[in-house]
């Protein structure tokens, strides 16, 4: 059961589904694992990094429409970021939704001090992985989760991400051996 049973989200994800090579979108069942961890958790503010065309983005805020939660999500190309909006006003999630385009590291470093985080998805630039990490350190709530793609199939360029969540004394971490491979580290 994925929990997500309007006609209109199940649409919109079937046919984002059909390009997922295309837009580099997560497999099904990582976006039914982001949506239960939302839901687990009761977060309130997620942030994702890497929008693509909104498909793990729709999965995030579908289940923070039923925490009463929020989700900015930071893309680097404009043609995607539209794309993505449009997805989230067919889904109706657009009232929850934040977008913002750009270099995803210029717009963390840029974030206000007091812009705090429960939820991190990364997926986007793997060599810069680490430096997402480094700057929304500041940004988490204690007991936040990070969530990070693409950890098994890029592992050597996910390596320096990995070495810095296990030798970051906050963070308790495991690596999930799904498609594509996912960490999750949660901050105590």
């Amino acid at each position: 059961m994925d929990f997500i049973s309007d006609e209109a989200t199940l649409s919109v994800l079937s046919k984002l589904e059909e390009t997922q090579k295309d837009y580099w979108n997560i497999p099904r069942n990582t976006g039914i694992l982001l949506n239960t961890f939302i839901r687990m958790m009761n977060a309130k503010n997620a942030l994702e990094i890497g929008t693509s065309n909104g498909y793990s983005g729709i999965w995030l805020a579908k289940g923070l429409k039923e925490t009463g939660g929020k989700l900015t999500t930071i893309e680097f190309y404009e043609k995607r970021q539209s794309i993505a909006i449009e997805n989230f006003k067919i889904c109706g999630v657009d009232d929850i939704v934040k977008p913002i385009q750009g270099s995803a590291c210029d717009i963390l470093e840029a974030l206000d001090s007091g812009e705090k985080f429960d939820f991190v998805f990364i997926d986007a630039n793997k060599r810069e992985y680490v430096k997402y990490f480094e700057l929304i350190k500041p940004h988490l709530l204690p007991k936040a989760m990070i969530v990070a793609d693409n950890i098994i199939s890029h592992a050597e360029k996910v390596q320096t991400f990995i070495d810095a969540v296990d030798s970051d004394n906050d963070f308790q971490y495991t690596i999930l051996e799904v498609q594509g491979g996912i960490l999750t580290a949660y901050k105590g």
